[in-house]
């Protein structure tokens, strides 16, 4: 797992404190800080209002919110390089009194001339420096990160979609400032479906690596301080989302994945009550909760293991402190308490998160995740065959208690297990299941390129890895495919046929030692691996927990690479299936 030293989140804060804070502080002197929608998201994924008094800020403030005006203060803005920032920008030294004494302006990336030559006809005088910082991601995770862009997945696969072309120009920008923040030049690889004569989405990764690897060369070609003259010995893959429809629907019972599946969280936020307390409470389901860290990837098994163990433990140590009334022991007992209260308040949430998700799956969940472990194995838990897998489903598509989604989910596990059925099959599985209204849920996968009819020329299934001798849960055998690429990659054992090379990267690195325009022989790249290689994943359209915690295992087990993972958004099968209904639209 990614330490603290080389955690996503620090790497973002460090940059944000070098490029924005120390560029345009002097010793002493507060500053106001004001943020759009983004840049806020941003921040926030990485640091705390606490951290930002330290750097003398006094107050953070909404750009696109009424604001007092403080005249007799400097204003650093930290902005997005959007019409809609700019315009509020201008607005506050527009008149003339101006709203701060004077302006600092960080554009998260590249700003346009046209917005660009506005500032400068409107405000040159009060903005005493206006810069890009080349960070416009949100540090999700230690080892993950996003863009937030749901909308992202319609643009890009909807045939009715005119924005593609600049969601794609937008991703390339994002992708560029997130190797810009590791310090890296990728070589830059493409997944590439053989065998299909009709894709829908046949130039997606091939375009988007072709950007990246343009908007890379830009980047280094202006950076002053940059140091990187050639590729480094990181590497970037680009991936559509139908490369593993499997794992986006599954029921994931992984603490995390399960989680955000079945009980309703919202931007991390989870909701619940504790008995015989009135008012229901929140808790944040971030990286600073230590226990979350440490439960988040377990087996839902292993945690509801492990949480009463560690309940125990705390009100053993309490009832220890408890037996000695001397006055060292009270004054210890005292110092403890604070830790001591947040620790027990740490182990209720997810004591009760826990038996939340217990609550959802025992009963049809439990059913049907053993009819989904077997249609995506295509094995039973003995390892036999599945030989009808018509027969699997029925009794799901008939139960009127399964909901419209659950039935939708096995259907088309049903359907990526047979690669793509008939259009009379089909019919029947819908007329069974009765969900004729979201039929389009269904059909839509195509969009994706994921075979839902069985034409003449069939997509060809992805090989895998024979995993049956690891140790597993009967209900949890399925590996996200992402898995299989991380480690082929990372072992150089990527099929060049599948994954092509943009043109100029650099030979792809391996345990042998390559020779590149940074690392001349092989001692140089065994150096290089002992400091921790970078792998970075994009996946084009969303992004699972599943898929977020095998970068995590890999980097794990592989010491020598760091797995960085990263995306548009983050999926769950529910806000999957809800895009997919509206992609035709």
């Amino acid at each position: 797992m990614a330490t603290a030293a080389y955690s996503l989140k620090r790497m973002v804060w460090q940059k944000i404190k070098k490029l924005i804070l120390d560029d345009c502080m002097k010793e002493g002197e507060w500053k106001i800080l004001i943020l759009d929608h983004y840049t806020t998201k941003l921040l926030s994924s990485c640091c705390k209002m606490s951290t930002l008094m330290a750097e003398n800020i006094s107050v953070v403030e909404d750009l696109h919110k009424n604001r007092e005006p403080v005249p007799d203060m400097k204003a650093i803005y930290f902005i997005t390089p959007t019409e809609k920032s700019v315009e509020a920008l201008i607005n506050d030294f527009r008149k003339r009194n101006h709203k701060y004494k004077a302006a600092y302006v960080y554009f998260t990336d590249y700003c346009p001339d046209n917005l660009f030559s506005q500032l400068k006809n409107t405000c040159s005088k009060p903005i005493k420096c206006c810069k890009e910082v080349n960070l416009s991601f949100l540090s999700h995770e230690s080892q993950v990160f996003i863009f937030d862009i749901p909308d992202a997945f319609y643009s890009i696969y909807s045939p009715a979609s005119k924005a593609k072309n600049n969601m794609m120009e937008m991703l390339a920008e994002k992708i560029a400032t997130v190797c810009a923040t590791l310090d890296e030049n990728p070589g830059i690889q493409y997944r590439r479906e053989r065998g299909n004569d009709y894709s829908f989405t046949e130039n997606n990764a091939e375009c988007l690596a072709n950007l990246i690897e343009e908007k890379l060369a830009v980047h280094y070609k202006r950076a002053e301080e940059c140091n990187i003259k050639g590729k480094t010995q990181s590497q970037l893959l680009i991936i559509d989302r139908g490369f593993d429809p499997v794992s986006t629907i599954l029921h994931e019972l992984t603490f995390q994945a399960m989680a955000y599946d079945l009980v309703p969280i919202e931007n991390n936020i989870y909701r619940y009550q504790i008995k015989g307390e009135s008012a229901p409470k929140e808790a944040l389901l971030d990286e600073d909760d230590s226990l979350w860290v440490n439960l988040r990837h377990l087996h839902i098994a292993e945690v509801a293991e492990k949480i009463p163990k560690l309940v125990k433990e705390l009100t053993k140590s309490s009832k220890a402190t408890e037996g000695k009334v001397t006055v060292s022991s009270l004054s210890q007992m005292m110092k403890k308490l604070p830790a001591f209260r947040k620790q027990k308040a740490k182990q209720t949430v997810h004591l009760t998160l826990a038996e939340d998700c217990m609550k959802h799956f025992h009963g049809i969940v439990e059913k049907l995740c053993k009819a989904e472990q077997d249609l995506a194995i295509g094995t039973d838990a003995q390892g036999q065959k599945i030989k009808d897998p018509m027969r699997i489903i029925l009794p799901f598509l008939l139960d009127k208690s399964i909901g419209d989604y659950d039935k939708i989910r096995i259907i088309l596990l049903y359907i990526f297990h047979v690669n793509g059925t008939t259009q009379e099959n089909l019919d029947k599985l819908i007329q069974h299941g009765k969900v004729t209204e979201n039929r389009d849920i269904i059909e839509n996968w195509k969009y994706l390129d994921v075979p839902i009819l069985a034409l003449n020329t069939q997509q060809r299934k992805p090989t895998r890895k024979d995993c049956s001798a690891k140790e597993s849960y009967q209900l949890s055998r399925w590996i996200p495919f992402i898995k299989d690429i991380m480690e082929d990659s990372i072992a150089n054992k990527l099929d060049s046929r599948d994954w092509p090379l943009c043109s100029g990267c650099s030979a792809a690195w391996n345990g042998s030692g390559v020779v590149s325009a940074r690392h001349g022989n092989k001692s140089n790249l065994q150096d290089d691996r002992r400091g921790g290689l970078k792998l970075i994943i994009f996946i084009i359209g969303g992004i699972t927990y599943s898929e977020m915690r095998c970068a995590y295992e890999v980097s794990q087990a592989i010491k020598s690479c760091e797995v960085i993972i990263g995306s548009t958004h983050i999926l769950t099968p529910t806000k999957l299936l809800d895009d997919l209904k509206n992609l035709n639209k």
